[in-house]
Order: C-alpha cells, then sequence, then structure tokens
C-alpha cells in the first residue's frame, strides 16, 4: 500500500509561527513584566514576522530601586527632622515652665529673706551674750516704707535738732501722716552714752517723750565712731523698716523732702544704688591734720586718693545694699572716715553709683539762683563748715531762700 505524505499549505506557516511565539512569550514574560520593568514595541516586518524590541530593563530597574531608597531616606530624615523640633518646642516650653518657676521660687526667697536675716541677727545678738535667741513668732513685723531717713545728731546738738524741726523736718501729727501717707520715715538716730543711765541719756529719753522721733541704736556715742554707727543705723532700720531706700543725713543740711523722694522714686526699679555726691579725696597721711587716714598705706603710693564715694553730709542706699551691711556689719572694715568706709564696703559689689549734684547745693545765693530757675536743689550745706556754717542760725534762712514749700511734700509723686 503506498504511503502518504502529509503537507500543509505554506500559507499556514506565518500563522503557526505567530501562535508558537506568542504562546512562549504568554509564559516567559510574566517573569520578565513582573520582575522587570522594560519600554518596548511589536511590529511585523514585510515577511509577516513579528519583530519586538525591549531596551533599558535593567538599567530603569536599578534606577527605581535607587529612587525608592531615596524616598525612603527622606522620609526618614523628614520624620528626624519632625521628631527634633517637637523635641526642641517641648525643650523650649519646658524652658519658659522652669524660668517661671524660678522667678515665682525667687519672689518667695525674697518675702522669707528678711525673716531670716532678722533671725540671723538676733543669733548673732545671743551668741555674744545679748539675750535668747527669739522665735520666728516673738520677731517683730516690719512695717513697709518708700525710705527710711536717719538724721545723725548727738547729745549736744538739742538746739540743732530743734531748727531742723522748726525748718524742714515736719513734726507730731504731720511726722506720723508722713510716714501713713507717703511711707517717708523721718528720725533722729543716736546712741546711748558710755555711763548708763547717764544724765544724758535720762535728757534725751525727755526729748523723745515730747517729740516721738528718735531712733535709738546700740551704739556708744563718740566722734570717733561714726563708721560703726552708721553700720548699726543701717542694721537697725532694716530690722525694723521693709523699705526702697534708707538714708543718712547731718544735723546741720537743709533737706527738700519732696524733690529727694521725687529724685529717689526714678531709681526705684534699680536693686543696688548708691546715690550722693561723688567724690575723691586725697588720703592724708599727715597725723597732725583733721581727715588722717591711718591706713593710707592701703591706698597705695602717698599723695594719692580714695576711690569713689559719696560725701558723707547726705547719701542714700537701695535695700539690697543696706541689708548687705546689716548682715556683714561684723566683718565690715571701718576707716577713719565714715563716707569713705561706707564707700569701700561696696568696692566689688555690682553696685551702681549716682552722682547727684543736687544733694549738694550750697547755700544762697546758690541754692537761691537754681531755685529760681526752676531746679530745685534737694540738699543744701557750706563746703568750708561741712554742714551749714552755724546751722542753728543760718537754716531758717536758707530754708526761707531755697525751701521747696510745704505742698511740694505731699505732692511729690512717689
Amino acid at each position: 500500500m503506498k504511503s502518504k505524505t502529509a503537507k500543509v499549505s505554506l500559507k499556514w506557516i506565518p500563522i503557526f509561527s505567530i501562535s508558537f511565539f506568542f504562546i512562549g512569550m504568554l509564559f516567559t514574560n510574566k517573569y520578565v513584566f513582573a520582575n522587570f520593568p522594560f519600554q518596548g514595541f511589536l511590529r511585523f516586518s514585510s515577511n509577516g514576522f513579528c519583530v519586538c524590541r525591549f531596551w533599558g530593563s535593567l538599567e530603569s530597574n536599578n534606577q527605581l530601586i535607587t529612587q525608592q531608597r531615596r524616598d525612603q531616606e527622606l522620609q526618614i530624615v523628614s520624620e528626624d527632622c519632625n521628631t527634633k523640633k517637637k523635641k526642641e518646642e517641648d525643650k523650649d516650653n519646658d524652658v519658659m515652665k522652669e524660668v517661671y518657676k524660678t522667678h515665682e521660687a525667687i519672689q518667695g526667697l525674697d518675702k522669707s529673706i528678711s525673716m531670716l536675716q532678722m533671725e540671723l541677727s538676733a543669733s548673732r545678738s545671743a551668741s555674744r551674750g545679748d539675750g535668747p535667741i527669739p522665735t520666728a513668732n516673738q520677731l517683730p513685723v516690719r512695717k513697709k516704707a518708700f525710705m527710711v531717713i536717719g538724721i545723725n545728731t548727738a547729745f549736744s546738738s538739742r538746739k540743732r535738732r530743734d531748727s531742723v524741726r522748726e525748718t524742714w523736718m515736719p513734726r507730731g501729727d504731720k511726722l506720723r501722716r508722713l510716714e501713713e501717707e507717703k511711707g517717708i520715715v523721718v528720725r533722729f538716730m543716736i546712741g546711748h552714752s558710755a555711763t548708763s543711765n547717764s544724765i544724758l541719756d535720762r535728757a534725751l529719753d525727755s526729748e523723745e517723750a515730747q517729740h516721738k522721733d528718735f531712733l535709738r541704736l546700740e551704739h556708744v556715742e563718740g566722734y570717733h565712731e561714726l563708721s560703726a554707727k552708721t553700720k548699726i543705723f543701717f542694721a537697725t532700720a532694716v530690722a525694723k523698716w521693709d523699705a526702697d531706700f534708707y538714708v543718712k543725713v547731718d544735723d546741720d543740711v537743709h533737706l527738700n523732702l519732696g524733690t529727694f523722694a521725687a529724685t529717689l522714686a526714678r531709681h526705684r526699679s534699680k536693686p543696688r544704688v548708691y546715690i550722693g555726691c561723688m567724690k575723691s579725696g586725697p588720703v592724708l597721711a599727715q597725723k597732725s591734720v583733721k581727715y588722717h587716714e591711718p591706713e593710707y598705706w592701703k591706698f597705695g603710693e602717698e599723695g594719692n586718693k580714695y576711690f569713689r564715694h559719696a560725701t558723707g553730709q547726705i547719701y542714700a542706699i537701695s535695700k539690697d545694699l543696706a541689708t548687705y551691711i546689716s548682715i556683714n556689719q561684723h566683718i565690715l572694715h571701718k576707716y577713719a572716715n565714715e563716707d569713705v568706709s561706707l564707700g569701700s564696703w561696696f568696692i566689688g559689689l555690682d553696685v551702681e553709683h549716682i552722682d547727684e549734684r543736687n544733694m549738694c547745693c550750697g547755700t544762697p545765693p546758690d541754692c537761691e539762683w537754681k531755685a529760681q530757675a526752676g531746679n530745685v536743689c534737694i540738699a543744701s550745706f557750706d563746703w568750708s563748715c561741712s554742714g551749714i556754717c552755724k546751722s542753728v542760725e543760718k537754716i531758717k534762712f536758707v530754708h526761707e531762700r531755697c525751701g521747696e514749700g510745704e505742698e511740694a511734700l505731699w505732692h511729690a509723686l512717689l
């Protein structure tokens, strides 16, 4: 039997080729398209065969991976920045909270520091045998004041005190009203004699009963003890009054209280101020002169000058400085001159020295001319006498010519 060979028409060959190609692509490109993104195209040639072109598959894949990594890194960096920013904001808030807490703590300390200072002073007094240590409930309550003025006086200066009472210092009910309405306390400051219950002390007790304008100090009076008296005055005043300023003035100086109070009020916000007529006089080594300085060698070569300090006729210090003197009075060194001693206690401290020239005007016609020009003086005295020369007779004349008028005190803006 004759065998027959199967024959396929030529026109079916391209169809079979294309079919087989697409069947192969169907199985292979599932992996290729899924894992290797590419770009390309398919077209048919003139003879019917499919021509496929692909490019950039591996390169594009690497670029995509790199881009994905960059996106992830940027996201991480962004998250880190946001986290750091939030932490910084939280930190700033924490800092502000701490500042506020610190401010509250400082205010609380400021309220209690006066009590601690008085307890310390009481403890020191007891350690020297002056008496038992009082408890907090036994300590006197300090009165609030704007300024406390201590007029330095002596047993022999009764006429000077009377001349001051008759001129610039209010008396009786006016003195109490001045303290209550303006917070201005004015007292003659004096200690006691070397002999207990002497005739001098009894005379002063009688004067105090009449006028009630004394501040008695635990101090033995004496001309060469002015530095010690100054320390004790500030310590006593700080223990008795909680004032913004503490002032020392001599009893032969004319003072305009209203102008003085208004001047101090301008410095009320400053913590440590030392106000007066600043000077720097020579250090006198000769023993025969009035203001001889035994410790002249501490100030360098002979002929040198003192550091800047306020003249002793009148000066004012703020509460912090008066408190400093009160706490450290037992270790503060005393020089021959009281004004030099005070200036030395502030050397090395953060203190603002204010040179107020209206606190050292001359007597008429100097203060009179300034008053006529609208520049009323705070204090007037004669430099040649370190006070008003013959003040008992002359202070009334100074008051008439250079006084600010009674209403200026009661209308002074503090």
